[in-house]
């Protein structure tokens, strides 16, 4: 039986996984995680999401979203909710690591 990981804490401090970059293509215009056989296109959103959350320099996750929150002018909530999910997401198939 799976076990469903946890999901990402405001508290966690997070970093690219082992092998994953972050890059960016310019022919296409576009930035994209790249594993080890594995690639993810990032949007705007994602990228700024990856960039204030991800990274040693990052002080936690609630860094990265008090941040996102200012420039976007948002309700924190909204932010952190999207936020968590997609950190979530990413963690679970292997981009990033806590």
């Amino acid at each position: 039986m799976n076990a469903i990981a946890p999901h990402v804490a405001e508290t966690d401090r997070l970093r690219l996984a082992p092998g994953v970059m972050l890059r960016n293509d310019r022919r296409r215009d576009q930035w994209m995680l790249m594993g080890p056989e594995r690639l993810l296109v990032l949007d705007e959103m994602a990228l700024a999401i990856v960039r204030a959350c991800v990274g040693p320099e990052i002080a936690d996750v609630a860094a990265g979203i008090d941040r996102l929150t200012v420039e976007y002018d948002a309700p924190r909530t909204e932010v952190a909710a999207d936020v968590l999910e997609m950190l979530t997401d990413l963690r679970n198939k292997g981009y990033v690591v806590t």
